[in-house]
C-alpha cells in the first residue's frame, strides 16, 4: 500500500489529470480519476479529494469563490508553481510519468499520431515531446470549457479546437499554458488565427472592421457578425490571461 503522503511524482500525473478533466467531474466515480487511482495503487476517493485540493489552488475558481478541498499540503502548491513556471517541461514530465505507471509508451497515453515520426534517436524524441505537449494543451483547454465552443457553445469535440491566443511560435514559454488558449469551433479558429475576431481583455468579441462591408448573403451575419459585442462563455478554470488577449488585439487582431 502506498504512503498517505503523497510524492512529487504522484501529484504531477494527479496535476495532469486535473488539467484534463472538467472540474465537474472530480468525483470518485469519473472513470478517468478510478483508472488513474488503480494506476497508483489508492483509493478513487483518494485521487479526486487530491484533484480538489488542486482546484483551491487556481485563481480561476477563487475569483467564482469555489475553493475547493482544504487541508492541501505544501507539496501540492510547489508541484501548481512548478507548472504554472514550466509549462512546456513539466506537461510531458507528467505523461511519461503516467505512462510508466499505467505500463505504456508516451505516445499511447496521449494518443498522439506517430505514423510519420522518425523511427528512432533524438529528432524522434523532439517530435514525439512536441505532439504530446500540443496534445495535453488541446486537452487542458477544451476540458476547461467543458468540451464548448466559447462563442456559440458548440459541444462536438470533433470541431472543436484549442486556439492559442499568442501563436506556439511566438512565445514558447507559454506554448503548452491553459490560460494562452480558448476553445473555440473550426470557424471561428480560423477567423481567430488570422485576426478577423479578437476577444478583448474584458472577454469581448469583436469581429475586424475589414470585413464588415463585405458583400455577403447573410452567412457572414449568421458565422460572425452576430457575435460582434457579445461576451465569451467564461471556462471554470484557467482563465485566459489579460496580457495574453492584450496581445492578440493589438498585434494579430486586423482593426
Amino acid at each position: 500500500m502506498p504512503s498517505s503522503n503523497w510524492t512529487r511524482e504522484e501529484l504531477i500525473i494527479a496535476f495532469n489529470l486535473y488539467c484534463k478533466i472538467p472540474f465537474g467531474k472530480i468525483h470518485n466515480r469519473t472513470p478517468e480519476i478510478i483508472v488513474l487511482a488503480k494506476a497508483l495503487g489508492r483509493t478513487p476517493s483518494a485521487v479526486s479529494w487530491k484533484l480538489a485540493n488542486f482546484a483551491r489552488l487556481d485563481p480561476s475558481l477563487q475569483d467564482r469563490n469555489i475553493v475547493g478541498a482544504s487541508h492541501g499540503s505544501k507539496l501540492d502548491a510547489e508541484v501548481w508553481d512548478e507548472f504554472n513556471h514550466d509549462w512546456e517541461n513539466l506537461s510531458f514530465e507528467s505523461e511519461k510519468l503516467l505512462a510508466e505507471k499505467t505500463g505504456k509508451q508516451v505516445e499511447e497515453v496521449t494518443d498522439i499520431e506517430i505514423f510519420d515520426l522518425p523511427k528512432a534517436g533524438k529528432e524522434r524524441e523532439a517530435f514525439v515531446k512536441v505532439r504530446v505537449n500540443q496534445s495535453f494543451f488541446r486537452k487542458a483547454v477544451l476540458a476547461a470549457y467543458d468540451f464548448k465552443c466559447c462563442i456559440t457553445g458548440l459541444g462536438i469535440s470533433e470541431l472543436l479546437n484549442a486556439s492559442h491566443i499568442v501563436p506556439w511560435s511566438k512565445d514558447e514559454v507559454n506554448r503548452v499554458n491553459p490560460r494562452n488558449g480558448l476553445c473555440l469551433n473550426a470557424i471561428h479558429d480560423r477567423a481567430f488565427d488570422r485576426g478577423l475576431l479578437t476577444v478583448t481583455p474584458d472577454f469581448k468579441i469583436k469581429i475586424s472592421k475589414s470585413i464588415k462591408h463585405t458583400d455577403t448573403d447573410g452567412a457572414l451575419q449568421d458565422f460572425l457578425f452576430r457575435y460582434d459585442g457579445s461576451e465569451v462563455k467564461m471556462p471554470t478554470r484557467f482563465l485566459p490571461d489579460t496580457n495574453f488577449l492584450k496581445y492578440h488585439n493589438e498585434i494579430i487582431f486586423r482593426t
